[in-house]
């Protein structure tokens, strides 16, 4: 009986979480860069990067609002949603 509790138990941890990540200061310079031609900036603690690669940035500030923007692995934009 014990043996099934702990299988049952390990069996939650067998497959790891996709968890999105940091990105590196090459991709914060990029992604200022993309968005000052924008006219817009970004805290970078505001910047993550998906599982495939792409960026997503919360808090915009752009010289009309405030956005959450989602940008493709190029860096090209793919969403920009106003808040």
């Amino acid at each position: 009986m014990k043996r099934l509790a702990l299988a049952a138990a390990l069996a939650g941890f067998a497959v790891p979480a996709l968890a999105d990540t940091d990105p590196t200061a090459e991709q914060i310079a990029k992604i200022d860069e993309v968005l000052a031609a924008m006219t817009c900036e970004v805290d970078p603690a505001n910047i993550e990067v998906e599982d495939d690669g792409s960026f997503d940035l919360d808090d915009v500030i752009c010289a009309d609002g405030q956005y959450d923007v989602k940008l493709n692995a190029d860096f090209t934009e793919k969403e920009r949603r106003k808040e």
